[in-house]
């Protein structure tokens, strides 16, 4: 019997609430707000039957307007997008010193008639309002009209008669009418101020009313709208009528911590939701999803905190790639401004993303084809393995952790000597340039090389640190933490960007083998019987006690485990997962604990024995379970190790003390 132990913590990195919601089904849990942690700017939903589909600002990322799909309102996956290339001029291109950072296409406003998806957005570099349909929003193919106006944050509102309106418009909130096909604007059509100076109702100055969200519902107009009065925050107000063109009465629907901008959606079953979002910092623009509920005509916005909704997260926004299988980029990815199409390839040598050098360029800033996913908070990172053996003199590729005020690990080449640097911009400043500035440098010489950023989002610390491995396995931190800061010029959170640029000369190579993140939104269970729904299968006792099956006490279905007569704290009930593990991967587990007496501290905890040393890694911290309810416990870790893995046990101990208790629904990805 073992006494005492050591704890070894390998890259521990403990996370929030949003991991202990990646469960499977039969996990469901209350879900709370943020439903996605991730730069999912301007939401606007709607519901089709049992599904709901959400659309979302761009700004210079292609494809553009992402179409998101769910069925709970709160897991979602990206199943589309409404174009892949919007206009083809220099500044959509990258090209020529021309850039359309922080503008590009804004504001989608989403709705569906007669089968028909209608998505309508203005794009700010070209000044013009586009109108996208289709029969299939989650295959295409897209019809597209254009209108040579720009009708700021428009909402398209079809009435019951037929008649078809854009309400858009900043601090005097204006209609204009299209034609019944939705290609243009009417001609004698309705178009006329309908709401003037609507956000003085939150206080003047600050932000004027704009994001209009306009409905019809049970006989009257509602116009949701966002204002940020001056010295106060986001705030989202709402106003009504009995008539399209007014007169229109407003209040405020909602202030509270800047939760603000969106609209509503009903269920199938009668409840309502808004779906808005709160400024979060370097992370981005980050949904939250509101109870609403209906009093004399007027929407009533609930606790925002706390979405109302059980359901297990399993958000696809995100997620690892092989790179293999396909010739062109999953869903997850979108490239900094249009691509160049014939400089990056999926088949030229498959397994493989090839980034072929095409331009000159000064940082990656206005490097072409890099290729990005979202961060996510409260915690991720994200792993490359890029090969170097063609890259040319000047060329530089690597991780980065893209925004304005960047940083980066990759690869340096200076005649034929290769270095591992790491980088960033030289101010966070917008007003100023942000040139390149190398911190760190390391010689390297072979051609294989990993790197990795992580980034931390809790509570609004967003920092971005970097690392670099030679075999994958054995990490080593390069340069110094990044403060990441948010800024207008780009307006959209910090992105995970593969990239490869020259500066001298054209031609240079460079392939990534796999980009994989961590946590994964999108799950993956490791667990054999995760539901305790099979007795003990798959799950043993970690030191000394009695495992049993119990169908007396369960936190869903019919069974959960329970071990007694333990004899020291650190034995368990545990299951092996040694052939499941990945050195540098992050896996996080949930499970609910539940005291037979007392209140014993529980913990989960990952036993991990590699060349006969074996060390302890805390997954979820010890915190108090009680006889009286369920406690979840959550957490994440990276794990590494060197040498051969020859046992990895996840289990659940106690911080002290031998008392017993139940565990049931864990979750191990």
């Amino acid at each position: 019997m073992k006494a005492t132990r050591s704890i070894g913590v390998l890259s521990l990195a403990v996370v929030l609430a949003i991991l202990s919601r990646m469960t499977a089904p039969a996990n469901a849990a209350p879900v709370q707000n943020p439903i996605l942690w991730a730069d999912v700017p301007d939401p606007d939903v709607i519901r089709v039957g049992n599904a709901y589909y959400m659309v979302s600002t761009t700004m210079h990322f292609n494809p553009g307007v992402p179409v998101m799909k769910s069925t709970d309102l709160v897991s979602w996956e990206i199943v589309n997008y409404v174009y892949d290339t919007l206009e083809n001029t220099d500044r959509q291109n990258l090209s020529n010193a021309q850039n359309e950072y922080g503008q590009g296409s804004w504001a989608s406003s989403l709705r569906q008639r007669n089968g028909v998806f209608y998505v309508v957005f203005v794009s700010l570099t070209s000044g013009k309002t586009y109108i996208y349909r289709t029969t299939n929003i989650e295959t295409g193919p897209w019809t597209r009209s254009t209108l040579n106006t720009l009708f700021h944050d428009p909402s398209l509102l079809f009435d019951d008669d037929g008649r078809v309106y854009l309400i858009y418009g900043s601090d005097d909130i204006r209609i204009v009418e299209l034609t019944a096909d939705v290609t243009a604007v009417k001609a004698g059509g309705l178009n006329q101020i309908i709401i003037p100076d609507a956000g003085l109702i939150a206080g003047a100055g600050g932000l004027p009313a704009e994001g209009a969200h306009a409905y019809k519902i049970e006989g009257r107009y509602s116009v949701f709208l966002i204002s940020w009065p001056a010295g106060g925050r986001r705030t989202e107000l709402v106003y009504r009528a009995t008539s399209i063109a007014g007169r229109y009465e407003g209040r405020v629907a909602l202030s509270n911590s800047g939760i603000a901008q969106g609209g509503v959606v009903d269920t199938p079953d009668g409840r309502w939701y808004a779906m808005l979002f709160r400024d979060r910092a370097s992370v981005g623009r980050i949904p939250y999803l509101v109870p609403t509920t209906w009093s004399d005509g007027w929407p009533v916005l609930g606790n925002p905190l706390d979405t109302g909704i059980s359901a297990a997260l399993a958000s696809r926004f995100v997620a690892s790639d092989e790179f293999e299988g396909r010739s062109k980029p999953g869903l997850m990815w979108q490239w900094n401004h249009n691509p160049d199409n014939a400089r990056w390839s999926l088949t030229a040598r498959p397994g493989f993303l090839r980034l072929t050098n095409g331009s000159i360029s000064t940082s990656v800033l206005n490097a072409r084809n890099t290729l990005t996913q979202r961060t996510f908070g409260p915690e991720s990172s994200a792993t490359v393995a890029v090969e170097t053996a063609g890259m040319k003199d000047g060329d530089y590729a690597g991780l980065a952790a893209f925004q304005f005020f960047y940083g980066l690990v990759g690869v340096k080449v200076v005649g034929t000597t290769k270095s591992i640097v790491m980088m960033r911009g030289s101010s966070n400043n917008p007003n100023q340039a942000s040139n390149p500035v190398e911190v760190a440098s390391v010689p390297v010489s072979q051609a294989r090389v990993y790197f990795r950023v992580a980034t931390d989002f809790r509570n609004q610390t967003d920092k971005a640190s970097f690392f670099y491995s030679l075999d994958g396995n054995q990490w080593t931190a390069i340069g110094t933490t990044l403060q990441m800061v948010y800024t207008l010029p780009h307006f959209t959170g910090y992105r995970f960007g593969l990239f490869s640029y020259a500066t001298r000369s054209t031609g240079g190579v460079v392939d990534f083998d796999y980009f994989r993140i961590a946590p994964d939104p999108s799950g993956g269970e490791l667990l054999t019987n995760g539901n305790m729904e099979s007795a003990a299968t798959g799950w043993a006792v970690f030191g000394t006690g009695t495992l049993s099956s119990s169908t007396s006490m369960a936190h869903s279905g019919t069974r959960s485990l329970s071990i007694a007569g333990r004899t020291a704290a650190w034995n368990g009930i545990g299951q092996d997962v040694t052939s499941k593990l990945t050195s540098g991967r992050s896996y996080a587990t949930t499970v609910w604990v539940r005291a037979q007496s007392g209140a014993p501290s529980a913990r989960a905890t990952l036993a991990v024995t590699a060349n006969g040393s074996t060390s302890f890694i805390q997954l979820a911290p010890a915190t108090a379970v009680s006889s009286t309810g369920w406690t979840l416990l959550s957490g994440t870790a990276t794990v590494s190790w060197s040498g051969t893995l020859s046992n990895a046990t996840l289990y659940v101990e106690t911080a002290s003390g031998t008392d017993s208790f139940f565990i049931d629904d864990a979750s191990f990805r």
